[in-house]
């Protein structure tokens, strides 16, 4: 009896020593909580205004979750008068372990969230970047996936790709196609030049303005050749590229305009 009467007293005095501070740590928790949602809650509707990328949202709000509930747990723990020093060393010692065994994913991460924050480009755009050209298809957090025009996938890790440097033939939302188209030099330039004016403006693909060109570009050892360089969107690239080289020869050969070929003179010496 007098056994339990000393435990009793004991649980009273340790009721009295931590009771408070533990129904205080609770409502902290309930509170902060509470705090939490609010702040993530916000965080979300700013980001949705600001039209950040959607992976990149998630990743940012899981984040700053995670980030406000450590807190949050480190205030609780020490309201129960625990100290706190040894588990933030814990945590720093921890990140800079995982830091370094992972350098090279966490510079593509840093690579994949400047790539989502500023977008230098986006989903579908025509790029050239670190010596690949492609269709953009996917943005992820550490790579961004192109499918190149022989529609092969390749994978550019994002670290490389936000510090090197980027073609976007599409943020224009206009290409100029170059093409050279050589000539017999005994053909009449005007008459040429219109020809080839004609094959691009009759392409519903060629843009009017800007407006194509056709231009003496070089006297060559057997040709004149013309800069041929209409604009297109760039989705209808190949296309105009193609039908220009197509219907410039139909078009040359209709009107009498030769295109010059390689020949070969063979000269015999009499004897």
């Amino acid at each position: 009896m007098e056994k339990a009467q000393e435990w009793m007293n004991y649980g009273l005095e340790l009721a009295k020593e931590f009771g408070p501070k533990l129904v205080t740590a609770i409502l902290i928790f309930l509170i902060g909580s509470w705090i939490i949602k609010r702040i993530i809650g916000a965080v979300r509707k700013v980001m949705a205004k600001s039209k950040y990328d959607e992976s990149l949202q998630r990743f940012l709000v899981s984040l700053i979750s995670w980030a406000l509930k450590i807190v949050l747990i480190l205030v609780v723990i020490s309201q129960l008068g625990i100290n706190v020093t040894t588990f933030a060393a814990v945590i720093a010692a921890a990140g800079l372990a995982v830091g370094l065994a992972l350098q090279g994913s966490l510079s593509n991460f840093a690579g994949g969230v400047l790539i989502m924050i500023f977008k230098p480009y986006k989903i579908g755009d025509l790029i050239e970047a670190q010596g690949v050209l492609g269709n953009v298809k996917v943005i992820e957090i550490f790579t961004t996936k192109l499918v190149t025009p022989q529609n092969k996938l390749a994978i550019i890790p994002n670290g490389a790709m936000a510090n090197g440097n980027i073609i976007n033939y599409t943020a224009e939302g206009q290409m100029r196609v170059d093409t050279v188209i050589g000539v017999d030099y005994a053909s009449d330039i005007k008459k040429t030049k219109d020809v080839l004016m004609d094959v691009l403006t009759a392409n519903p693909k060629v843009l009017k303005d800007p407006s194509p060109s056709v231009n003496v570009m070089e006297l060559a050892d057997s040709s004149v050749n013309f800069a041929v360089r209409p604009f297109c969107k760039p989705e209808d690239y190949w296309d105009v590229y193609f039908a220009t080289y197509e219907n410039a020869k139909i078009a040359l050969d209709k009107a009498g305009i030769d295109i010059p070929y390689p020949h070969q003179v063979n000269l015999q010496k009499k004897a």
